[in-house]
């Protein structure tokens, strides 16, 4: 689908402020709250029962979802300048900030509901494996598996393919929720192993953050494929990056040529 480039622009505009916004604040604050997990993991040599009064009183419920909502405006920005553009695309003026705004929060509650069960997976690893990076390595090798399954690849064929919105009334309310649920989901099922990475690091989990925000991007470039195993994720960053590089040398080329004359 093309977009005006114009509303492209002022989408994509936002979305990179919003995602610049939440990185600058994560950086302040050192990932601390973003990266609860890590206090589950200090106090994975406990019992359980300590353990788990620790986590909960390190990370009260509502600072805890502040966390996970600055990770998912981080991370997850970018993603969403394509389906927030067939919104617009798709709805009258009148309803298109009414309509984007059930669609992030349908998106947001479906992913904020995953944090949460990441995390207590987090905290389930670290009394099982207590200060280890046991439960970090088992997901980066999962991670990659999973990046070349056929499963990977119907979900970016899913979070592609943008659904019928209705226009009017309630109808297009619904729509509106639908789409951001569904979009949620698919998108949860293509990232869940690449986000998941970073929530079992101790250190340097804000740098694993910026990779994995990286090639989430990157692979939504992707078009539409066969499903079957392949490695997937940066053909079209590397493709863009090759054009870009032969436009400047062209470039040059073309500008020394006039020099000489």
């Amino acid at each position: 689908m093309t977009y005006e480039p114009r509303e492209f622009g002022r989408v994509r505009n936002v979305m990179l402020l919003a995602s610049a916004i939440a990185w600058a604040l994560l950086l302040f604050d050192s990932g601390g709250k973003a990266m609860a997990v890590h206090c589950s993991m200090a106090a994975g040599a406990m019992p359980p029962g300590t353990s788990l009064r620790m986590f909960l009183a390190m990370n009260a419920p509502v600072p805890l979802a502040m966390g996970l909502a600055l990770m998912l405006v981080a991370m997850m920005s970018l993603v969403l300048i394509a389906p927030i553009c067939h919104i617009r695309l798709r709805s009258f003026r009148s309803r298109r900030t009414r309509s984007v705004a059930l669609f992030v929060s349908a998106y947001a509650t479906v992913w904020m509901a995953l944090g949460f069960a990441l995390l207590m997976f987090g905290l389930v690893a670290s009394w099982i494996v207590p200060q280890s990076y046991l439960p970090a390595a088992a997901v980066a090798i999962v991670a990659p598996i999973w990046q070349i399954s056929p499963i990977k690849q119907r979900c970016l064929n899913a979070c592609n393919a943008h659904a019928q919105l209705s226009a009017f009334g309630a109808a297009a309310d619904y729509s509106a929720i639908r789409f951001g649920l569904t979009h949620a989901i698919w998108c949860a099922g293509s990232c869940w192993a690449l986000m998941l990475f970073p929530m079992l690091l101790s250190r340097g989990h804000l740098p694993a953050m910026a990779v994995t925000t990286f090639l989430i991007s990157a692979e939504r470039l992707e078009p539409p494929a066969i499903v079957c195993w392949r490695w997937r994720g940066l053909g079209q960053v590397a493709r863009i990056a090759i054009a870009q590089a032969r436009i400047r040398l062209n470039s040059q080329s073309v500008f020394r040529t006039i020099a000489q004359y």
